[in-house]
């Protein structure tokens, strides 16, 4: 069966509202991301090679969870216990899990807990720990990127960028065990000890499901956080911005940019004729409907070209739900939805006596041309 293009069109399928201007930034680098197209929204410096701070904290987590498992117990060592800055106070020799080391270092952004992760799985070398984050940031391609530290104190050689912290992110974000801990403003742990977040926009910012803080002298106040909208995940990371409620307002701003560029749209619509395909003996035209309707979050900013390619004609019979063609719906250049297009209706085909009419009716037409009256 051959296909052929049926018809190519070009619409806005909705009504775009006024396009509001990208914010303005102040953080040192910055990159805002749909998460599920991987299209980049705005970006500053995104590639620039700068410290991230307790950021650092996701990539010790993955490492982590790769090789222990949340229920294992840790004793925790005296390099841990004495990391200083932000930590839950663990004592040397401490016995805690794993999950609750998990939680301290990425709610409340423990060094303490982070180390003491880094120990337990690398033995008591934190260097092999370290060697372990450096091989992972490459194996996820994260290129500008190398590790000092488990724990995202200022280190020498120990940098990122904003790209590869929004990677970072998404991957970590793959773990259901991360997914629940970072959205988290509070949480009870061993000792009795209560952890409170650094994520000042946690339950502030409607959809913010996370991610992860961090704050050193070298990195300045460093974040990227994710934000849920409707079929619709945005990721941005402000890095270097030059206070805790400037850093904030900058990613507040992205993410609010970020989700404003998208409507939930019926591309693929249940029930409508797409096409008609020619069918044989004189029979009726088949109608074409979608198999599958499919609606998506699209980018407001940009028309929406819909493209139907179909069979030119086709042997009979046909059965409902035959698959006859296809429709295609591509925004800026990007296809973002396809469905079969399938028979409407069954068509049979004619019995013997059936088609010698309709050959008989189609001789007497063509003589009638060849000899008008």
């Amino acid at each position: 069966m051959k296909l052929r293009l049926l018809a190519v069109c070009a619409a806005l399928v909705f009504s775009a509202p006024a396009v509001a201007a990208a914010p303005e930034v102040s953080a040192r680098a910055y990159r805002l991301e749909n998460a599920a197209t991987g299209e980049v929204l705005l970006r500053h410096a995104d590639r620039a090679r700068v410290p991230i701070a307790s950021i650092t904290k996701l990539m010790t987590v993955l490492v982590t969870l790769e090789h222990a498992k949340p229920g294992d117990v840790v004793a925790v060592s005296s390099g841990a216990s004495e990391v200083g800055e932000s930590s839950v106070n663990l004592r040397p020799g401490e016995r805690i899990t794993v999950r609750d080391l998990l939680q301290a270092a990425l709610i409340q952004s423990a060094n303490d807990a982070a180390d003491a992760l880094a120990d337990y799985v690398g033995h008591g070398d934190r260097a092999r720990f370290v060697a372990m984050m450096n091989s992972e940031a490459r194996r996820l391609g994260l290129a500008d990127t190398h590790f000092s530290r488990p724990d995202g104190l200022d280190a020498a050689g120990h940098l990122s960028s904003a790209r590869d912290v929004t990677l970072l992110a998404e991957v970590a974000m793959h773990s259901p065990l991360v997914r629940s801990i970072v959205r988290r403003r509070t949480a009870s742990i061993a000792g009795g000890r209560t952890l409170h977040t650094w994520n000042d926009l946690l339950g502030r910012f409607p959809g913010l499901i996370g991610v992860k803080t961090g704050h050193t002298g070298a990195a300045g106040w460093c974040e990227v956080g994710a934000a849920r909208g409707p079929r619709l995940t945005v990721y941005a990371a402000v890095l270097g911005s030059p206070s805790r409620s400037q850093r904030n307002a900058d990613l507040a701003a992205l993410l609010r940019y970020g989700l404003s560029r998208y409507r939930v749209v019926q591309l693929v619509e249940p029930h409508k004729v797409y096409a008609h395909v020619r069918t044989e003996y004189g029979r009726k035209d088949v109608p074409l409907v979608a198999e599958t309707p499919v609606s998506r979050a699209v980018r407001v900013d940009r028309p929406l070209v819909q493209r139907v390619v179909a069979a030119g004609a086709v042997k009979l019979p046909v059965v409902a739900g035959d698959r006859l063609g296809l429709v295609r719906v591509v925004s800026g250049g990007r296809l973002v939805a396809e469905s079969p297009l399938v028979a409407a209706k069954s068509v049979n085909r004619p019995g013997l006596a059936g088609r010698a009419g309709w050959y008989a009716k189609r001789t007497v037409h063509h003589l009638a041309g060849l000899f008008p009256l």
